[in-house]
């Protein structure tokens, strides 16, 4: 994707803990403290905690325009950074590096495109707070999870603009996978296409997409682990 962030510069600075808000067993959103950070929805920061050399990427779940910053964390096995972050208290500190990444809206456009966004797990993130930071957005996004309960946050989205695929349960609007529902649902031509999630969905939906005809320069991509 081209880039479209002109020279922006990168921040580092310790961050206050404001909260820790829990959505399911594994998986809670940090609110941090934001000072005059700088940053465009899509983009992500590296986390950690102060006086140790663990370091991990998350992208920024909340929206431009709040005094704050979210970040959508699940709880990994052997995660050590996501465990540590999952523990701390409101008061505490984080170290904040960023923002990075290209995986941004070019505003130029928005006004006159519509958007397909497809998100396996937290992937959702960067998605999230493209929807909260843009009003009239024109766009459905499509959340693959294993079960209905890893619903993160859904209410925020335009009623009809949300489809969750569940692979383990029906309790979704979609039962089976994202790339299911693609197989099912041909793409609209002209439309502005962007992935987020693991290796395997992401070359499993431009192979989709590729048969269906959607030229690969709408097509735009992310790796999230």
């Amino acid at each position: 994707m081209k880039n479209i962030i002109a020279n922006e510069p990168v921040n580092k600075y310790l961050a206050k803990v404001i909260s820790v808000r829990h959505l399911n067993e594994s998986t809670y959103v940090l609110r941090i403290s934001r000072s005059k950070f700088f940053f465009q929805a899509g983009q992500y920061i590296v986390l950690g905690l102060p006086n140790t050399n663990e370091r991990r990427e998350y992208s920024i779940y909340s929206s431009v325009n709040e005094l704050y910053i979210e970040l959508l964390i699940k709880e990994v096995d052997n995660g050590l950074v996501s465990h540590s972050l999952s523990n701390l208290k409101a008061g505490d500190f984080v170290e904040v590096e960023g923002p990075f990444g290209y995986f941004v809206l070019d505003e130029r456009k928005l006004q006159d495109r519509k958007f397909l966004f497809i998100a396996s797990g937290t992937g959702i993130s960067p998605f999230h707070s493209m929807i909260l930071s843009y009003n009239n957005l024109n766009y459905t996004l499509l959340h693959g999870v294993r079960s209905g309960n890893e619903s993160y946050d859904n209410d925020v989205y335009m009623q009809g603009c949300y489809v969750q695929c569940t692979s383990r349960d029906a309790l979704g609007n979609f039962s089976g996978r994202v790339t299911d529902y693609l197989k099912l649902h041909k793409v609209l031509e002209n439309i502005w296409v962007y992935v987020c999630g693991n290796n395997a969905m992401i070359d499993d939906v431009y192979a989709i997409l590729e048969q269906q005809g959607v030229p690969s320069n709408l097509i735009h991509a992310e790796v999230y682990f």
